[in-house]
């Protein structure tokens, strides 16, 4: 895991789901700067889940609980986009507050996954 891109991740999935709630409190269904913030942090946390799944599969490092990190890893990846699809399928004003949740699940998710990376313990 690279530390500086789990802190970009972290920000930006934390500004996405500020960004989440402030549109339900508005009342405003979800648009398309929503996707676009959405499509911003998967392609971060894909880049991210490459990065560890190669050093995990490919270069061997080990890890004390390999199978609980690269789980992490897979609902990392597909929280989001589906929170973006649940959101946009009817469009009403909680569709952000869907989006934000999906959001925090996956911050949580990046964060554990932060934790669980103790490379050669």
């Amino acid at each position: 895991m690279i530390g500086a891109l789990v802190l970009v991740i972290t920000v930006a999935l934390a500004a996405t789901a500020l960004f989440g709630l402030v549109t339900t409190v508005t009342s405003r269904p979800p648009g398309r700067v929503h996707r676009i913030a959405v499509g911003v942090c998967e392609a971060l946390i894909v880049a991210q889940a490459a990065i560890a799944a190669y050093r995990v599969l490919v270069d061997g490092v080990t890890l004390p609980e390999q199978t609980t990190f690269l789980i992490y890893l897979v609902v990392a990846v597909c929280v989001l986009p589906i929170a973006l699809q649940f959101a946009t399928a009817e469009p009403s004003r909680w569709g952000g507050a869907v989006i934000a949740a999906g959001a925090i699940g996956t911050l949580v998710a990046v964060l554990r996954l932060q934790g669980l990376w103790i490379p050669g313990a």
